[in-house]
């Protein structure tokens, strides 16, 4: 290359076809599971919207009331029961989620990806904006709302699955866990983006804090059926490496070191294996993948934690500290950018020390007493508040986001498949659609218990980080041995 080259277009030109493309697939899927978190945020800044302290508003002189209590509430949530109806909303989101991501992941295998996150992402906008209209149309009925957020809900499983199988065609396990910890980032931007931009209109007009977000998420839906990328092959790429077969590897030559796919009868043998292998996993088969379980059991509770910080944060800081709707969503965004810190330094942990289920274990272990300081002192001052907040986002949802990528990649590429690429959707369904079912019972506990006390709710978080430890212990004992030469050590878990 001539020395005279300019440095940036010998920077540009120093990037192969491949790797090119593969980048540019890791920030179109960034961006498209950044808008699925965005429109779910808003439920979380509106609630301390929809039911508020009536008595510290001020009241506009041409108002004929007859309730001075409520006055300033959105009915239905202006009764003394609107946590029970915070609850019902999130549920019929979370239990609709939690039920569809398990069918979610045989549609991925079958369909055109572009095609199912594209109808989902565009659907989702359509579900997020109608719950927005509810202000303009002033509508006043659970029903309307809880019917849009489960519709909601059913549609968003679309997003994960797809977007972890695509990214898992372009990538092999190399730095697998950093390159995923970075661009699982998304979850966290997408929650910072959706408190602040639902926060700008919530004071105002909180129908536009679900009109904007759909529209944004609608729009990148568009984006995606115009742009992405499924496969490699689709734009004559190289496919990764996914494990190394080294038990098949002799099988290719001879021993003249010929290859021998010159023969009528092994290119033929081969076909066969190549149309077997693009055949979908069943459910059944996926499951008895060795890790599928402990995974999909310790992310339910690890899920659980998240969830209940993602719907309830933002009105457990107005409630305790005081704040209003819209400085108590802002302050709510310091947990998602721990969380961010949080799965790289998981990514990187996991990558360096090949112990996927050790690096979630040991981060539970410690959030567990992290949860407990922030609820005792968090509201001290605004400096612990910061730093209690950063490390309870970075220790919850660093396991949180090593499972639902690099470990959901790793299982949906085991080398027991042989090659069956088309487990992934599948595989990364059953452990998110398990992580789910977490995330549905939390904030419906949260709703139930914070009326008891926050203190309550919090011992309640502890004691799930607890028990989705308790899960990965086989699979930690397993790697610790790895560690101390009883057996090889490597990623993915063959049976003890």
């Amino acid at each position: 290359m001539s020395s005279s080259l300019a440095p940036a277009i010998r920077l540009i030109t120093s990037f192969s076809k491949d790797s090119c493309y593969r980048y540019y697939t890791l920030f179109l899927t960034f961006i498209f599971y950044t808008s699925y978190h965005l429109s779910r945020k808003p439920i979380s800044i509106v609630k301390s919207e929809l039911h508020r302290n009536c008595s510290t508003v001020i009241r506009p002189a041409n108002l004929n009331i007859t309730d001075n209590a409520t006055w300033c509430d959105w009915a239905p949530f202006d009764k003394d029961n609107y946590q029970t109806l915070f609850g019902a909303l999130d549920n019929s989101f979370l239990i609709a989620y939690a039920v569809g991501m398990f069918f979610s992941g045989i549609f991925g295998e079958r369909l055109s990806l572009r095609y199912y996150l594209s109808t989902g992402m565009i659907l989702s906008g359509l579900f997020t904006s109608l719950f927005g209209l509810g202000f303009y149309w002033n509508i006043h009925s659970i029903w309307y709302y809880a019917f849009v957020q489960a519709m909601n809900g059913l549609v968003q499983t679309t997003g994960w699955p797809a977007v972890v199988a695509c990214v898992g065609n372009w990538f092999g396990k190399g730095k697998r866990g950093f390159i995923m910890g970075v661009w699982n980032s998304h979850t966290s931007v997408g929650n910072i983006l959706g408190s602040i931009i639902a926060g700008l209109f919530v004071s105002s007009a909180w129908g536009l804090s679900f009109i904007v977000p759909g529209i944004i998420m609608a729009s990148t839906g568009v984006l995606c059926f115009l742009f992405l990328v499924e496969n490699p092959e689709d734009v004559n790429c190289s496919p990764p490496q996914h494990y190394k077969n080294t038990e098949n590897e002799p099988s290719l030559h001879n021993s003249s070191n010929e290859e021998i796919f010159s023969s009528p009868s092994s290119s033929s043998a081969t076909t066969e294996a190549s149309e077997e292998h693009m055949q979908a996993i069943s459910f059944c088969g996926a499951l008895r993948i060795p890790g599928v379980v402990e995974f999909s059991l310790c992310l339910m509770f690890a899920k659980l934690v998240s969830y209940t910080f993602l719907y309830w944060l933002p009105l457990y800081i107005a409630n305790v500290a005081h704040f209003d709707s819209k400085k108590a969503g802002d302050m709510s965004t310091l947990f998602d950018a721990g969380g961010i810190f949080g799965g790289i330094i998981a990514g990187l942990v996991s990558d360096y020390t090949g112990g996927r289920a050790t690096t979630c274990y040991v981060m539970l272990i410690l959030a567990a007493p992290m949860l407990f300081l922030y609820n005792q002192v968090g509201q001290n001052s605004l400096g612990t508040t910061i730093g209690t907040l950063l490390l309870c986002g970075g220790l919850v949802n660093g396991p949180y986001a090593l499972i639902t990528t690099a470990v959901s990649a790793d299982l949906g590429t085991h080398e027991s498949l042989r090659g069956n690429s088309r487990a992934l959707s599948t595989v990364t369904a059953i452990i998110d659609g398990t992580g789910s079912i977490g995330a549905a019972i939390g904030p419906l506990l949260a709703g139930v218990i914070s009326p008891t006390g926050w203190k309550n709710v919090f011992y309640m978080l502890i004691t799930s980080d607890i028990l989705a430890c308790l899960f990965l212990t086989r699979l930690v004992y397993k790697e610790i041995k790895g560690w101390c030469g009883h057996t090889p050590r490597q990623r993915g878990y063959k049976e003890i």
